[in-house]
């Protein structure tokens, strides 16, 4: 039974994209070439490219693992984490947008979970007057479900 208590609002995972994996593999493939050319007749280059293939993974998988969760009066945005009460104004962004609010006009106490291959996020305003961090921005797929679960989580504490 669902008691609400455990209820996940939004999740949402940002991964790499698939041309990430795809030029990474590229990558290794011709350094697996190169080392063939050189050493033929060698386990060498198929030691050293499987070493490389496992370190690109680990590191694809690592950047990638990033999780945005609204849960249980929780905003979760990487390790980094916060009530939802203390939640101000929430906007989803567009390119442009993100990219005034990253750039040009960003204040440097923010906190921010940024994926370049992600152009929008969404700008979530603190109301917490002990925390000198402004806002948060954080990349996201879904910038207006994102910003929806954040408001209804924000209003589930207004009530």
């Amino acid at each position: 039974m669902n008691d609400g208590a455990t209820r996940v609002d939004y999740h949402e995972r940002l991964g790499v994209p698939l041309r990430w994996w795809v030029q990474g593999t590229m990558l290794i493939a011709s350094l697996w070439i190169a080392m063939i050319v050189a050493i033929p007749d060698n386990p060498i280059p198929w030691v050293a490219t499987g070493a490389a293939f496992a370190l690109l993974a680990l590191c694809l998988l690592w950047y990638g693992d990033a999780r945005i969760v609204v849960r249980d009066g929780w905003l979760r945005a990487g390790r980094a984490r916060i009530e939802t009460r203390y939640i101000g104004s929430v906007e989803a962004l567009d390119a442009q947008q993100t990219w005034r609010v990253s750039g040009p006009e960003a204040d440097a106490r923010a906190f921010l979970l940024l994926r370049p291959y992600l152009r929008r996020a969404v700008q979530v305003r603190l109301d917490d007057p002990a925390d000198p961090t402004p806002y948060w921005l954080l990349s996201s797929r879904h910038p207006n479900a994102l910003a929806d679960a954040l408001e209804a989580a924000r209003a589930g504490h207004e009530s």
